[in-house]
């Protein structure tokens, strides 16, 4: 297939560009930096650097071009949302990051004439669409949370909603992503590895986790299988509290993980942005079982030890 990537330049993309290309794709990766992650060169791999959350930008001739031949779109457009305290400033760019990026990526989908749009877009979302909760447990059938992330998922995917007359549209409200160079793991990493590692806070948060090998397989997957089709939550089908993630780094280490991360110094360092990992919720995958697909690392141990080899 020939696919447009948008927001595809770092953590998740570093994977993803790799695995679509030896699976014989063609891709135009679109980011606003001179010279995007991931820096690899290969002969069916074109870039374009331009912003994707200006609606100018889709006007560009290269980019009309790229998006009028693509036969599919992924755009995971979106800045990290817990490396930085929530100021004004900073909530108005993970907000435009998503949502104009999105808006202005579906409108250029609608100018094309009907025979030249993509067949399918995936679009991200996050499991911060159900708020948070110490004890109830979400599917995608669940109602959004009415939190600051809460309504920003919301907002996010009213605009990627627009899309589904237009195409085929898989919307994949994603957890948090294991890859050992990067995310909430590549943070925890070193701090275990030099044996000072513990649970965040009190340790009874629910963290809802997927490999980053399993979420690039799934976005492989709603890729080429048209059965693919709404809203999935790309989570593993076992999510953990934070005590058990971290005691089962420790193993996976061979490090103690008995030194917990007070909850305060963390806000004091992230602010508002420390409830991503001081608060959480348990999320279920129940469309993705029901659609058969397969987890190379449904289990956490498993999923340490390959993010760490």
């Amino acid at each position: 297939m020939r696919i447009l990537l948008v927001g595809c330049s770092g953590f998740v993309g570093r994977a993803l560009v790799p695995v679509l290309l030896e699976a014989g794709h063609s891709l135009t990766l679109v980011s606003r930096a001179s010279q995007p992650l991931p820096a690899v060169q290969h002969p069916q791999l074109q870039r374009l650097q331009a912003n994707p959350a200006i609606p100018a930008s889709w006007q560009r001739p290269e980019l009309q071009q790229a998006l009028a031949q693509a036969e599919a779109v992924v755009n995971l457009a979106g800045e990290p949302i817990a490396e930085k305290r929530w100021t004004p400033q900073h909530l108005e760019l993970l907000t435009s990051s998503r949502i104009a990026t999105t808006r202005a990526l579906v409108a250029a989908l609608a100018a094309l004439p009907e025979g030249q749009r993509p067949g399918v877009l995936i679009n991200g979302s996050a499991i911060g669409y159900y708020g948070t909760s110490s004890s109830q447990e979400f599917t995608e059938a669940s109602p959004a949370g009415s939190d600051v992330l809460g309504r920003l998922c919301v907002a996010w995917e009213q605009e990627a909603q627009v899309a589904a007359s237009l195409c085929r549209l898989v919307i994949l409200r994603i957890g948090i992503v294991l890859g050992a160079d990067g995310g909430a793991l590549g943070k925890m990493l070193p701090v275990f590895r030099l044996g000072f590692g513990g649970p965040i806070g009190d340790g009874q948060q629910w963290m809802s986790w997927i490999s980053r090998r399993d979420l690039c397989d799934l976005i492989a997957a709603a890729l080429a299988d048209a059965s693919y089709s709404g809203t999935y939550n790309a989570v593993a089908p076992q999510p953990c509290s934070m005590a058990a993630f971290a005691a089962a780094l420790g193993r996976c280490l061979g490090r103690p993980s008995l030194l917990p991360v007070p909850g305060p110094l963390l806000q004091l360092l992230l602010g508002d942005g420390a409830k991503v990992v001081l608060e959480g919720q348990k999320v279920l995958p129940r469309r993705l079982q029901e659609q058969g697909f397969n987890f190379r690392d449904g289990e956490l141990s498993a999923a340490l030890a390959a993010a760490t080899s």
